[in-house]
This record gives C-alpha cells, sequence and structure tokens, in this order.
C-alpha cells in the first residue's frame, strides 16, 4: 500500500513539475515569437523609412533644380507626395521603435529633407543634400543594433 501511494505521490509531483517547466517553455516561446515578429516589423519599417527618404531628397533635387523651368508644378507635386510618403514611413517609425533618440535622428533625417528645396544657391543645395544623407546615415546607424 505504501509503495503504491509513493508512485502515485510520485507521479502527481512529477505532472506537477512537468506542467510548470512545459508552462515556462511555451513563455519562452510566445516571448521569442513575439520578439522576432517586431525585430522583423522594424526591419521593414526603417527599411520602408529609409526608401521613402532617399525618394524624397531625390524629388526635392528635382524640385530645386526645375524650380523655374516648364516642370516646376510637377515636380513640387511629385516632391509633396514624396513628403507624404516619407511622413507616412515616419509614423510607422514612431509606432514600432522605443528607442527615443533613435525616433529623434528619423524626424531629424525627416527634417532636413523636407528643407532642401530652400536652398538659395547650388553650394546650398549640396551642402543640404549631404546633411540629408548624413542625418539618415545616423538614424540607420541607430536603428540597425536593435534589428539584428
Amino acid at each position: 500500500m505504501e509503495t503504491a501511494l509513493i508512485a502515485v505521490i510520485g507521479t502527481l509531483l512529477g505532472a506537477v513539475v512537468t506542467h510548470f517547466f512545459q508552462g515556462r517553455a511555451a513563455q519562452r516561446a510566445a516571448a521569442l515569437t513575439r520578439a522576432e515578429q517586431l525585430r522583423q516589423e522594424r526591419i521593414s519599417t526603417y527599411s520602408a523609412f529609409a526608401d521613402a527618404v532617399v525618394e524624397y531628397r531625390r524629388a526635392q533635387n528635382a524640385r530645386w533644380y526645375r524650380r523655374n523651368g516648364s516642370h516646376a508644378e510637377s515636380t513640387r507635386l511629385e516632391s509633396y507626395e514624396r513628403r507624404a510618403a516619407a511622413r507616412q514611413a515616419l509614423v510607422r517609425v514612431q509606432l514600432v521603435c522605443d528607442e527615443a533618440a533613435t525616433v529623434e535622428l528619423a524626424r531629424k533625417a525627416f527634417e532636413v529633407t523636407h528643407c532642401m528645396h530652400e536652398a538659395k544657391d547650388e553650394d546650398e543645395r549640396t551642402r543640404r543634400s549631404e546633411e540629408a544623407v548624413e542625418a539618415l546615415t545616423a538614424f540607420i546607424e541607430a536603428a540597425a543594433p536593435g534589428v539584428r
């Protein structure tokens, strides 16, 4: 009788311990899955933001060069479309990024790009364009460790 009781208690204890460890393993697996999904979302978001800012910069350069020509209106409108896309991508960065400094670098990249068309001459346009590239590079460098 004692042997049977010990066997039942041992079986119950084994079941409780197994349940506890399986629950912890399931929680760890779920946390890893969530972390990987967030990592993938960040990669997608940061890449989309970088693409949008590069295209916005290109449109701003075109807008500056064609500001007085026959295509001035169409390049201005394209610049507006690119700005909207870049702003939408910035909002996504703000939603998925938990580092305030990285979000601020994204904002700066957007703002520096936004001001490019206001350049007074070619030297200033070149300087502003280079600042936009540098600002985007700084964002990418800050964001990259979070997705590795």
